[in-house]
């Protein structure tokens, strides 16, 4: 049995997200594998695979450079593999690169950083090419506080004000090494690195970030949303649409 290591890209619009539930579940993660067991399917007996995805991306969320790896055998080469899932796969999801690599690698457990990038558009036409990709706010929002404010949620620190799941019961320490903002024309885009997100953490970062922005709160008050460790101090969660895996980055 070998291990391969993917890189895939995807449009999450029409998905549940990457992790698959059940069967049939329509999710990146399920479309994968079903192409890929159909592939090695060379025996009266289907091979079960799993493909282990470095992070699971929400419904709505999209990636360029998703890692994944799987244990299969396959007497195909790797180019051969790679025409193969991008002939059978749906057009919104592409593997870039596909390679061998050892048994002991797992894209989701090896995996030491992330970066994320979450886009908004500010302008007076409609966004028609990019419209499942950004969020459209109702007006631009203030750059400096927000930079302000951003340069407090950098470094080690409990995140669960910004865990979108209640009943977490893991840590939520998480340690965030970079958050960026940037204008690109009408574009506003919040680039995010770190060594992991809890759920929905980067998209109600982006939210509360935005309410700083247009004067909702200050910058002043993110220790005080830190150190309440609850949900309902933190602003609201930005649309899913808006954020994309960029990479995942291994020693």
């Amino acid at each position: 049995m070998q291990n391969y290591v993917l890189t895939i890209s995807y449009d999450g619009t029409r998905y549940l997200g990457w992790e698959s539930h059940k069967p049939n579940d329509n999710t990146i993660q399920g479309k994968l594998e079903a192409v890929l067991t159909r592939m090695t399917d060379q025996t009266p007996e289907a091979q079960t695979l799993r493909l282990q995805g470095a992070s699971r991306t929400d419904a709505g969320v999209h990636a360029r450079g998703m890692t994944a790896s799987v244990h299969m055998e396959c007497s195909m080469s790797e180019p051969e593999i790679l025409a193969y899932l991008n002939r059978y796969l749906p057009e919104d999801i592409a593997v870039n690169r596909i390679a061998r690599c050892s048994h002991r690698f797992h894209a989701r457990l090896l995996a030491t950083g992330k970066q994320y990038c979450y886009s908004c558009y500010t302008g007076h036409a409609k966004p028609v090419f990019d419209r499942r990709f950004v969020t459209i706010l109702p007006s631009p929002p203030a750059l400096s506080p927000m930079q302000r404010a951003a340069e407090q949620l950098v470094g080690t620190h409990d995140f669960r004000s910004f865990c979108g799941n209640p009943r977490m019961k893991r840590s939520c320490v998480r340690t965030v090494d970079t958050i960026r903002l940037q204008w690109d024309g009408d574009f506003l885009r919040f680039f995010f690195h770190g060594d992991g997100f809890l759920p929905h953490m980067i998209r109600i970062m982006v939210g509360t970030l935005l309410e700083i922005g247009w004067g909702k709160r200050r910058p002043e008050d993110i220790p005080s949303i830190l150190n309440a460790k609850n949900r309902q101090a933190a602003g609201f969660t930005a649309p899913a649409k808006g954020l994309c895996l960029l990479r995942v980055d291994y020693h």
